[in-house]
């Protein structure tokens, strides 16, 4: 049975050990220190949103973030899922399809309005499922620039 455990920072060994496997299957190439004091930060100070575990029976099998935001044109709180990993044996069970209804519910919990979400150009499996379960995309593109 699939349940979500809200992360704290007594989870940030299991959430960094998923962070790792997330970055190497995305091809992201980030310092193992940087994830750590990002995620202890982002775990201490709940204005910024929320991690979660997936876990089947008493196994962690995934985690999920979801960070907050404010939009006018989205008309008020909207939030991100940042990042969604699961296992690749825990994949094409419907966990994806149940763990977006979750954080869905979790966002609405939390006041937000809209949530956002990206998938790479060449992920259609990612983009079949999001789609599928509503999601919708733009006629204009993510950019982004470091400060």
């Amino acid at each position: 049975m699939i349940h979500y455990k809200l992360a704290a920072i007594a989870d940030l060994e299991t959430l960094i050990q998923f962070v790792q496997e997330f970055h190497q299957h995305e091809n992201l190439e980030r310092d193992e220190t940087l994830n750590r004091n990002l995620l202890e930060h982002f775990l201490t100070d709940p204005a910024l949103g929320q991690a979660w575990l997936i876990q089947q029976d008493d196994e962690a099998i995934g985690y999920f973030i979801l960070t907050l935001g404010y939009s006018l044109e989205y008309e008020g709180r909207d939030a991100f899922l940042d990042e969604l990993y699961l296992r690749p044996q825990y994949r094409k069970q419907g966990i994806g399809t149940q763990t977006l209804a979750f954080a869905e519910e979790a966002c609405r919990a939390l006041g937000v309005h809209v949530l956002h979400l990206e998938v790479d150009f060449d992920n259609s499996n990612a983009q079949h499922l999001y789609h599928t379960v509503g999601y919708q995309k733009h006629d204009r593109f993510l950019m982004s620039k470091y400060l």
